[in-house]
């Protein structure tokens, strides 16, 4: 099971919305991207920012999100994954965890990446704030580890049925170890064919 962490103590601040900024901190994989954020608390709670574009291009990151989604998911060890949208409608996403907590994972299937093929997991949860850059050519998925769970994305591109493509969370090419036993999965999900490179 993942460790939780907290959200990072914020600093008082009675001038915050200037002050509050978020922190990059590159993944395993090439190009993806953990977002730390650090709030500013005063009496009222906290205040912190999940986007900027100016932070996002001193970055060289996707600056532009066409689409916002929200998926609700009942119950833990709920799976949904691993998608992706093939060219020309790939997408990058932006993804949090506004209630619960999930294990969130990404398989870079970039053939030409330095670390195609490898997988990577991420607690994010509603306590740690913390949000996952997820490239252009990699698939997406997430575990919840509570109940009543909330996630939230950003992604760059309308939804293309005709591109959307998947790989079995079970697939053997990449054995990912999931934190619980799947109690909930769509149809769809086990279905997906083996991964061919």
């Amino acid at each position: 099971m993942p460790e939780f962490q907290s959200i990072p103590q914020p600093r008082q601040n009675t001038g915050w919305i200037s002050a509050s900024i978020m922190r990059f901190e590159p993944a395993k994989l090439k190009d993806a991207w953990i977002i730390a954020l650090d709030p500013a608390r005063d009496s009222r709670g906290y205040f912190a920012r999940t986007f900027s574009i100016d932070e996002f291009a001193a970055k060289g990151l996707e600056t532009s999100f066409l689409q916002h989604s929200i998926s609700h998911n009942a119950q833990s060890g709920t799976l949904r994954g691993m998608h992706f949208q093939r060219d020309p409608h790939g997408e990058v996403k932006l993804v949090r965890c506004v209630k619960g907590a999930i294990w969130d994972v990404i398989i870079d299937i970039r053939p030409t990446s330095p670390t195609f093929g490898g997988w990577q997991g991420f607690d994010l949860t509603d306590q740690n704030g913390r949000q996952l850059y997820i490239p252009k050519g990699f698939a997406h998925g997430f575990q919840t580890l509570s109940d009543d769970v909330v996630v939230n994305y950003l992604i760059s591109e309308p939804y293309a049925p005709q591109s959307a493509g998947g790989l079995r969370y079970n697939d053997a090419k990449f054995n990912i170890t999931w934190p619980l036993p799947v109690s909930v999965i769509s149809e769809k999900d086990t279905q997906w064919p083996d991964f061919t490179a």
